[in-house]
């Protein structure tokens, strides 16, 4: 099922490719929609502040993982695409190697410092036992996590984003149909939902990587890769992790934000945690088209098709931007449904809040489209480093500006939702002209008569 992303059509194959991916990103975040929904309905505004305050929790430590495995698999799409297969197995079993043994050093240092942590986060007192009950149980399960993002992203190094997509979907439906049975049925609260969480994603984990050692034995490394060798380790590590720091700075970001939206009290958490869910539900097939194209990038860099790279940022560009104009007008003139979909309509203060918060973020998701874009294009042309940069520049951004404008009581906290969209922009203006300065793959007019230059890989 692998496919050979340098041949056909550019705009056919970013979409075919993408399209599993997206859909398999739409089902990932239906594991926390569905406890926030089952939650937020049947345990009530607590629940759903302290699984929502979890939530961010969760995402920041993840995106750790995320990141590596995210990493590596643009290392091995670049040597799929050079048709390197030696290298592309060494790179395999390092990448498995690291990553691995940092899932486990981080699993230990979350558990020693669980306590610290939520007191970091200001988390209320009315809540902070619901919390540490959900996180505990949540983080049991973080080496699935690792599993499957592990051997996804290495599957759709070679072109297949439709196996990935399986194992997600069984565990989507399982998740959910374990939330109904451990909330709704046997009344296990905020721990049932965690538990039922967990479950579904060690069968997505462990699922898939049974699939790649006995469907893909061109991907599966034996004793001669995992003596490892130090400049292949070298490379797997500096791409794994300016990706991981990426991941790891913009959820930290969100993190900070999470702090300054709990001093505002329970109803703006609440707000906060079911207006996150919409948002990132609907700029998600933006993100995971970004992952897509940074994979498709990867794979016509390595092979040297500069003329297909050019062609595929134009028409990802006009994709990206197409779906965020009609994710935009949706989320604005439907956000106050939106939030009735995870709270009482009873909430109305809630349900205030997190309308406002949504259609502020979802007048500008362009801004975020064309950033993922930006995000993918540099991890594909082996420059992660600068995907940090614009990952630093927007949630720096971000993060400044709510903590100055927050306190004031004219702005409060319109101010941290304000914050988001301009952090956006600024980097997407970092990042194109960082694009056009170094000619990465953009044709430059230098002589002022009209004639082009091919820009460098």
């Amino acid at each position: 099922m692998k496919k050979d992303l340098t041949q056909g059509s550019v705009t056919k194959t970013l979409l075919l490719f993408s399209g599993p991916m997206i859909l398999g990103n739409l089902l990932q975040q239906c594991y926390n929609i569905a406890d926030t929904l089952i939650v937020g309905k049947f345990l009530g505004p607590d629940a759903l502040a302290a699984v929502g305050s979890a939530y961010t929790l969760m995402t920041f430590l993840t995106s750790i993982i995320i990141g590596l495995c995210m990493g590596s698999g643009a290392v091995f799409s670049v040597y799929f695409g050079k048709k390197e297969k030696q290298r592309m197995k060494d790179s395999i079993a390092a990448a498995f190697l690291f990553i691995f043994l940092v899932t486990v050093a981080m699993n230990a240092v979350i558990f020693a410092g669980l306590h610290p942590i939520l007191r970091m986060l200001q988390v209320p007192a009315d809540i902070y036992g619901l919390m540490q009950e959900y996180v505990w149980i949540i983080f049991c399960g973080i080496v699935f996590v690792f599993l499957y993002n592990y051997f996804s992203f290495l599957l759709r190094s070679v072109g297949n984003s439709v196996v990935p997509l399986v194992f997600l979907g069984a565990a989507a439906v399982l998740n959910i149909g374990l939330d109904v049975l451990f909330v709704m049925v046997w009344n296990r609260g905020v721990g049932g939902a965690a538990f039922a969480t967990v479950l579904a994603q060690a069968v997505s984990g462990i699922g898939i990587g049974v699939y790649v050692w006995f469907r893909e034995p061109e991907l599966r490394p034996g004793r001669k890769e995992f003596s490892i060798k130090r400049n292949i380790m070298t490379e797997v590590m500096r791409h794994s992790v300016a990706a991981c720091i990426q991941q790891s700075v913009m959820n930290f970001g969100i993190l900070m934000i999470q702090g300054l939206v709990n001093s505002f009290g329970t109803a703006v958490m609440a707000a906060f945690a079911a207006a996150v869910k919409i948002d990132s539900f609907a700029y998600m097939p933006a993100q995971e088209f970004g992952n897509a194209f940074s994979l498709f990038i990867s794979q016509n860099h390595g092979g040297g098709k500069k003329e297909r790279v050019r062609e595929g940022i134009g028409q990802a560009a006009k994709i990206s931007v197409c779906f965020c104009l009609a994710v935009s007008a949706a989320i604005f003139l439907f956000a106050p449904y939106l939030m009735q979909i995870f709270v009482n309509g009873r909430e109305t203060r809630i349900i205030e809040i997190g309308t406002e918060y949504l259609r502020i973020e979802g007048a500008f998701y362009c801004g975020i489209g064309l950033l993922f874009l930006l995000y993918g294009f540099y991890r594909g042309v082996e420059k992660p480093e600068m995907s940090l940069v614009l990952t630093v520049i927007s949630l720096g951004t971000r993060v400044a500006l709510a903590y100055l404008l927050a306190p004031i009581p004219a702005i409060g906290v319109k101010g941290i939702w304000w914050a988001i969209p301009i952090g956006w922009f600024l980097a997407d203006a970092a990042g194109m002209i960082y694009m056009r300065h170094k000619r990465l793959y953009v044709r430059m007019d230098t002589t002022g008569s009209g004639h082009e230059t091919a820009g460098n890989g």
